[in-house]
């Protein structure tokens, strides 16, 4: 029987997904109030706990070393508001803003472009390639923001099909934030609250990605063979386009931001050596990023995506409604159940369930809420946690591709491909996204059982 604070806990949540999926008011609106409802209902008039509010808005965390540097050996379990996951996010926004604001991203786009001499089967090869990597260290929606953009105009200038690219540029951004630590919000989260390094996701769901990546390639390109091979860029085509180096607006700030860029990624690489939070690297990188730009520091500050920030901290405090009156560790137990303690079981429900979850809802509140059901699940069960995170992980990040609304970069993806003449329907999306993300998932699942459960 469920207590009067865990049904209230569990309305709020339900009406914040609702109203999200609805998608009628900004999510970043959605989030707050249901947070503040939960400060006010929850934790103020049913469980009468000002303790419970202070954890859930974590900001003593800020006076915490281990905020700041983290020792080996030593784990703290932190709930309520993830601070090093907003200002990281934050970090890395601000460093992004100035990379294309310096004309990085349209660079390395004709660049690659050119390298291929514009040939439509090696072109669309080599920007998965590319999606895949930029995404492994940079948010996927700003990704796709760039290359969906930079792509369309490609296609235009050589007379060539987008939709193509941009489908498989989508999936690729999303399979390449699961191979690491920063590439998706749902890692980011999961990283931090569990404690896991860059290393410990390269090791485990980034060898994964890479794996599916070769399947996947092979996959788009059994798909769209026939409209490959029809195309052809003439040599008067190839002519008129721009040289790579036209687009670079300031070498001066293009140099900067490729110095910051390669700084952040050796920063996260060996954090689990030097110590440094990602909440701390991207203090670091939002700071030399705002002094090396002078004057344009206040327009980067401007451009900074806050409605995501705030999302975040809506969904944290919702979310740890959900943990401080115990209904998680109730759905863990369910799910212990269902298992009979199986750990080959549990990685199936868990991957299936976040796939499936994340194709139609947002991949973001989903992982959020099942880190503390699959932390509970791990110590009930008496299984290892880290197998349960990489499913989680993989979980959300590719089955947020099989829909146009499952993840954020597909909704960005297919949002440029529309406002610049191409259409891209829900019929259209799905036919491909749909097996490559079974495929992906399978291959997830098997790789996962065999390495780690058997």
């Amino acid at each position: 029987m469920l207590t009067i604070e865990q049904v209230m806990a569990l309305i709020i949540f339900v009406a914040m997904f609702v109203f999200i999926i609805w998608d009628k008011i900004e999510r970043q609106y959605v989030t707050l109030g249901a947070a503040l409802l939960t400060i006010i209902i929850t934790f103020g008039l049913c469980m009468r706990s000002p303790a419970a509010i202070m954890r859930s808005l974590n900001i003593q965390h800020f006076n915490e070393m281990s905020f700041w540097i983290s020792k080996e050996g030593t784990e703290t379990k932190t709930s309520g508001i993830n601070w090093e996951t907003i200002i990281f996010i934050a970090g890395m926004m601000i460093m992004v803003e100035k990379m294309g604001k310096a004309g990085f991203f349209k660079w390395l786009c004709m660049k690659i472009a050119k390298i291929v001499n514009y040939k439509p089967i090696p072109l669309l090869i080599s920007f998965m390639v590319m999606s895949f990597c930029l995404a492994m260290f940079i948010d996927s929606i700003t990704v796709i923001l760039f290359l969906a953009a930079v792509t369309v105009e490609l296609a235009q200038l050589l007379k060539l099909d987008p939709i193509p690219m941009i489908l498989s540029e989508i999936f690729c951004a999303n399979l390449g934030g699961s191979a690491t630590m920063c590439g998706d919000p749902p890692n980011i989260i999961i990283g931090t609250s569990l404690h896991y390094s860059f290393r410990d996701f390269i090791q485990n769901t980034g060898i994964i990605a890479m794996v599916s990546l070769v399947v996947i390639i092979i996959y788009f390109l059994a798909v769209y063979h026939k409209e490959l091979v029809h195309e052809k860029v003439t040599q008067e085509d190839i002519n008129a386009m721009p040289e790579p180096r036209e687009v670079i607006r300031s070498k001066k700030e293009f140099l900067i931001s490729c110095i910051i860029f390669f700084l952040a990624v050796v920063l996260l690489v060996t954090h689990e050596r030097t110590g440094l939070t990602v909440g701390f690297i991207g203090i670091i990188i939002a700071g030399l990023t705002l002094v090396t730009a002078g004057k344009d520091a206040k327009e980067i500050l401007r451009e900074v995506d806050y409605k995501t920030l705030l999302f975040f901290v809506g969904l944290f405090v919702v979310v740890s409604g959900l943990e401080e009156t115990g209904t998680l560790k109730l759905l863990a137990k369910h799910i212990e159940e269902v298992s009979g303690g199986n750990i080959i079981i549990m990685v199936a429900i868990i991957i299936w369930v976040s796939g499936i979850a994340s194709a139609v809802v947002d991949n973001i509140p989903f992982a959020a809420t099942m880190i503390p059901v699959i932390r509970s699940l791990a110590a009930t069960a008496g299984v290892d946690l880290s197998i349960l995170a990489w499913a989680l992980a993989l979980g959300t990040d590719v089955g947020g591709s099989a829909t146009p609304i499952g993840a954020s970069a597909n909704v960005v993806g297919t949002s440029v491909a529309i406002k610049n003449g191409y259409l891209i329907t829900w019929g259209k999306y799905c036919k491909t996204s749909i097996p490559a993300t079974i495929i992906v998932m399978t291959i997830s699942m098997g790789i996962i059982i065999a390495r780690y459960c058997l």
